[in-house]
């Protein structure tokens, strides 16, 4: 039997970030919709965003409007790629359409986790010599 092989089609990490969002579009109707969310995750060229309220349609197009970390506001065109209708977490998967390199330096790259070193492990030498001790013994 053949085995399939499945490729990520992500173009880099993904970041757990809770951004505020404004979503714009219009439904199959003509009605426009304007709601409010946040995100799940960002990427390099896209995000999950949890949108309480109504979820677009696979294949249309969002306006969306993130707000960074800093306070800063970023509009970008993004296309709906699935959505999850769980009544409890309805989310969007959205891919950017353009402007990846502001969604990139603006959101992205600021959402990556940052290591902090831990400090140093000072030897206790009192301890160290005691064993020394012990050990001439």
């Amino acid at each position: 039997m053949p085995r399939q092989m499945e490729t990520e089609a992500r173009s880099g990490p993904r970041y757990l970030v809770s951004f505020e969002v404004r979503a714009e579009w219009d439904d199959p109707g003509g009605l426009h919709i304007v709601t409010e969310g946040i995100t799940e995750n960002v990427g390099p060229d896209g995000t999950l965003v949890h949108l309480p309220r109504t979820l677009p349609e696979v294949g249309s197009r969002v306006r969306l409007e993130v707000q960074s970390e800093d306070g800063k506001k970023l509009q970008v065109i993004a296309e709906v790629l699935r959505i999850e209708r769980n009544p409890g977490h309805p989310l969007a998967a959205l891919q950017l359409l353009g402007e990846t390199d502001e969604w990139k330096g603006l959101i992205w790259e600021p959402a990556a986790p940052r290591v902090i070193a831990p400090p140093p492990v000072v030897a206790d030498t009192e301890d160290d010599e005691e064993e020394d001790d012990d050990f001439a013994n």
